[in-house]
């Protein structure tokens, strides 16, 4: 069964289209016209296995702050959809990831309960034209979106650029190996209730 999603997100803010394969290999192609965010996407992708084609028009003569965040809605969204009913998925995942002086953790629940737990202080104000507070940001967005547990954590690390990029590296890890199926699970939805998801 194939697991991809097309979304598209518009707003009086944002405009923002986004295809996924959770099968796939890695590949993406990304433009959210905040150059950092890219590259974090780009590193999302590669790491997870998820094909990822992420278009972003916002209003970014403002600031970044509503592109950034819906994105990660709208990369959240497909997610949830790339899903279906989570029939077979490992559910559960988490990884510790060194970037080098830093170590960032992620552990996650694909449960259909959204919930974001954030442990990460980032020493610099902006990297590149990003504010680094959006990071929280657009972290809070994708969990509700894609109506997953996540909690992320750096536990060391001096270098704002290293423990940002580690955090999505992990999410990335992570996500690789909860949505991966189960080949003794296949067709079973992962709990006891019989049923992930549903509405909020």
């Amino acid at each position: 069964m194939s697991r991809t999603a097309a979304k598209e997100r518009t707003t009086n803010e944002t405009k923002i289209s986004v295809t996924l394969d959770l099968d796939g290999t890695g590949k993406s192609d990304i433009s959210t016209g905040i150059g950092f965010l890219d590259h974090m996407l780009e590193q999302l992708a590669r790491h997870s296995l998820i094909d990822m084609t992420i278009k972003a028009d916002g209003d970014l003569h403002i600031d970044a702050h509503h592109t950034t965040e819906d994105t990660g809605w709208a990369i959240g969204e497909a997610l949830n959809e790339a899903l279906g009913d989570r029939r077979g998925i490992t559910r559960y995942a988490s990884c510790f990831l060194p970037m080098d002086e830093c170590l960032s953790r992620v552990a996650l629940d694909v449960s259909g309960r959204p919930f974001l737990v954030w442990h990460v202080d980032l020493p610099a104000d902006t990297l590149g034209t990003m504010e680094t507070e959006l990071f929280r940001e657009w972290f809070q967005a994708f969990a509700m979106g894609a109506r997953v547990t996540l909690h992320v954590e750096n536990l060391y690390g001096v270098n704002t650029h290293h423990i940002v990029e580690s955090c999505y590296k992990a999410l990335a890890r992570s996500l690789r190996e909860a949505i991966e199926i189960d080949p003794r699970m296949s067709d079973v939805i992962p709990s006891t209730k019989g049923t992930l998801g549903g509405s909020l």
